[in-house]
């Protein structure tokens, strides 16, 4: 079952909300929920009830992958296109597929960070 817009937002913020160390507020603008881990974003959902998406950052060529089989994923809004997608609701975007992008994205930002900044598992 494909997730709407405000349960893909609901979601995501859900899964980063349970992973460890993790802070979030509006560093940005106040219309972009940014999560970070260690200091560094992972995830952003946008507040925007018109262009409800999420920006996760995603390994380039699971990245591709993910475009070509989700019309709703998109290179990554706001940042670096080649290492971030954009999942919107659509066909095929479901609560499984969000709550793995937020957990793939976290881990490859918690794989980038010095040792000592990483997040100790619960």
């Amino acid at each position: 079952m494909s997730a709407a817009g405000d349960r893909l937002q609901d979601t995501a913020r859900q899964a980063a909300l349970a992973l460890p160390d993790v802070s979030h507020g509006y560093p940005f603008t106040p219309g972009l929920d940014v999560y970070k881990v260690a200091g560094k974003v992972f995830l952003i959902v946008t507040d925007d009830p018109d262009d409800q998406i999420i920006t996760v950052k995603c390994e380039p060529e699971h990245a591709r992958a993910l475009e070509r089989g989700h019309a709703s994923i998109t290179p990554g809004r706001y940042l670096d296109k080649r290492h971030w997608i954009s999942l919107g609701p659509g066909p095929g975007i479901t609560e499984r597929l969000i709550t793995d992008a937020v957990q793939d994205s976290y881990d490859l930002v918690a794989e980038q960070l010095p040792r000592g900044d990483r997040p100790r598992a619960r």
